[in-house]
């Protein structure tokens, strides 16, 4: 009987250590990608660029803006 709950009770902690392990990877990752986004000012401006446009940096700071606004838009209704 102490063998089965032990076993019972390893099975239980895997599975709670993977789930928690996963939650709390997803959360860093979310949050690291709000902090740092991929798009940063530079990539924007060659996009811009790329159009055929001189963008100002007015522009460049709005675009960035609409982007991190729309990010965190969806990751609240995610929720």
């Amino acid at each position: 009987m102490n063998l089965i709950l032990a076993i019972l009770l390893m099975v239980v902690c895997l599975l709670a250590g993977f789930f928690l392990g996963t939650w709390f990877s997803q959360r860093q990752t979310k949050k690291l990608l709000m902090d740092n986004p991929p798009l940063n000012e530079d990539a924007v401006r060659l996009m811009m660029g790329s159009m055929g446009r001189k963008p100002s940096e007015v522009q460049v700071q709005q675009i960035l803006r609409q982007i991190r606004a729309a990010a965190k838009q969806s990751d609240t209704n995610k929720k």
